[in-house]
């Protein structure tokens, strides 16, 4: 499900997918999506497929399954999975200033909090622009070391920083990736109006009338 941003002057011949390959200007990385909630259309938002979390609004693919990381004693949200096959993609939202992007700096911070941990951190080129593929060891409920390979995708928006984790599968096979890149595209940013610390976590919630289970809980 893709969407296409809505803008002031906007062209109905001019498609995301003509912005981002405009050779006159830089690449937008946002032209297909992650979207804010006021670059869509009024039925964008409203769509029956969507799960309302607060502050993003999600569209899963066929066959896949949402989970939600709840702090046990507050009861809040804390983020966003979706899992398809022996794939994963976890989605966090955290507020930025008006003048500038934190993806870089968060970046830099993820990559140093990697190596502090004993893993590697590696810069690549993604389908949303600059990425870290991270290589950390991690022990297995046998006692067993093993390496285990993630990608952190990070996109500035208006007042926002959308951070999505890969896991599993769609971390190593860019196969396996397609199905949670579209979804990590089709994600809306829903910041409001109201006045956040930079990088304070997005309020995230429960879909009406969901309740917790005890494996959404962390």
């Amino acid at each position: 499900m893709i969407f296409r941003r809505k803008g002031k002057n906007d062209d109905p011949e001019t498609t995301g997918t003509d912005a981002a390959t405009d050779e006159t200007g830089p690449v937008d990385v946002r032209a297909e999506g992650p979207f804010d909630s006021t670059e869509v259309d009024a039925e964008a938002l409203e769509d029956e497929g969507r799960v309302d979390l607060g502050a993003l609004l999600v569209t899963g693919l066929d066959g896949m399954e949402f989970g939600l990381q709840v702090d046990e004693q507050s009861g809040v949200v804390q983020a966003v999975l979706l899992m398809l096959e022996d794939s994963a993609l976890e989605l966090r939202a955290f507020a930025a200033p008006r003048s500038s992007g934190i993806w870089d700096e968060v970046r830099r911070e993820v990559a140093a909090e990697a190596s502090r941990m004993g893993g590697t951190a590696t810069e690549t080129d993604g389908p949303f622009g600059t990425e870290l593929v991270l290589v950390l060891p991690v022990e297995d409920p046998e006692g067993q070391m093993f390496s285990q390979t993630s990608r952190v995708i990070g996109v500035d928006g208006p007042r926002w920083l959308l951070r999505g984790t890969v896991l599993g599968r769609a971390a190593v096979e860019a196969d396996a990736a397609l199905p949670m890149e579209e979804t990590f595209r089709n994600v809306i940013v829903v910041r409001g109006d109201e006045p956040m610390a930079v990088r304070e976590s997005l309020p995230l919630r429960l879909p009406p009338g969901a309740q917790p289970s005890p494996t959404e809980e962390a």
